[in-house]
């Protein structure tokens, strides 16, 4: 457990830019002119920020200017069709896209008449062409190997699959309001109106954080009211959250688990939250525990909890810091040492 009081500071306008809110990717003779289309035009009609490769496919090397704009795209979507095991190009990118999501990029497949199943397990159409590339690329196996690998990781995130079922409007629209939640979820905090010196303070406790460590690390920052501890952790938050696959800072602990009643709603927001589904409903407080040990202990997040009072508070809301997967990183704002110092003798 890492102590950092803080004597003064005011706030800071650091946060992590991203270029486009959108990456398509999809295989181009299945879907360019029929439902990604539609869907790039949809997203770009509701006003994200969307890129789509219309460049035809040249050669098996993509350019430096595409991986580029795949690193600063805040959410992939990976078009799932027939053919796309079929382009080398396609799972070259779907790679790319997959190292990015350890840094906090989303990843959405749509399954588009393609069965989960089929990609997971590498059979069908998704088996004739990854055997077909074990046999072009039988001198470099291991990249077909990483092809393999990747897309079982791909088949295994939740996603939406596509089929004659929907009509494509009431399909797309359902994708349309999952990207339009999650971008909600990745908007900057507000700090303060005018933001001086406290990137020094920002950067201090992202030090101590150590992102690089596999480890689950607490942070505490205490010290008297009004000094500055929530408008530094904001900062923090806004500089580090896109690392994350979900994150969330849950503001005024203290007064409102006052409230009756107030824990199970917070406990709500913030599961809603990381795991963006706004109709997440619990009864009791013990139920949303259970909740955050099945839900999060697969999930690298972050989790700032702001003016906490008591260690029931930190119970109640994050159960056990040894839930989370590796990489988690949480941060508690309290006004003096005391539950910050219990809890790390626990940890």
């Amino acid at each position: 457990m890492v102590f950092l009081t803080n004597e003064g500071a005011s706030s800071s306008s650091s946060t992590h830019q991203w270029d486009y809110d959108v990456f398509l990717s999809f295989q181009g003779e299945d879907t360019r002119n029929n439902f990604t289309g539609h869907l790039y035009k949809a997203l770009c009609d509701q006003g994200f920020d969307t890129f789509i490769d219309n460049d035809l496919q040249k050669g098996e090397e993509i350019s430096m200017e595409l991986l580029k704009v795949i690193e600063l795209s805040m959410i992939s979507i990976v078009v799932f069709s027939k053919n796309f095991a079929s382009s080398t190009w396609c799972l070259k990118k779907l790679v790319k896209i997959f190292e990015c999501r350890s840094n906090g990029q989303w990843v959405l497949p749509i399954f588009y008449k393609v069965d989960p199943s089929e990609i997971r397990k590498q059979d069908g159409e998704y088996g004739i062409a990854i055997a077909k590339h074990e046999e072009k690329f039988k001198d470099d196996i291991e990249k077909v190997q990483k092809w393999r690998k990747t897309l079982t990781e791909a088949a295994n995130l939740s996603g939406f699959h596509y089929n004659d079922g929907y009509t494509e409007f009431e399909f797309i629209q359902r994708v349309i309001k999952e990207i339009s939640n999650t971008i909600s979820n990745h908007e900057p905090l507000f700090v303060a109106k005018h933001p001086v010196g406290i990137d020094i303070q920002a950067e201090a406790i992202e030090l101590l954080l150590d992102l690089e460590s596999n480890d689950v690390c607490m942070v505490g920052i205490c010290g008297f009211g009004g000094i500055g501890k929530t408008t530094i952790s904001k900062a923090v938050y806004n500089r580090i959250a896109h690392h994350f696959e979900g994150s969330y800072f849950l503001e005024n602990v203290r007064e409102r688990s006052k409230i009756n009643g107030d824990i199970i709603q917070l406990q709500e927001k913030l599961l809603s939250k990381i795991l963006r589904d706004r109709d997440l409903k619990v009864h009791n407080v013990f139920e949303c525990i259970n909740l955050i040990k099945k839900r999060l202990r697969s999930k690298k997040v972050l989790l700032i909890l702001d003016d906490v009072e008591d260690l029931k508070e930190v119970e109640n809301l994050l159960g056990e810091c040894d839930w989370f997967a590796s990489k988690s990183r949480v941060i508690i704002t309290r006004r003096d040492r005391h539950v910050l110092t219990t809890l790390g003798r626990d940890t």
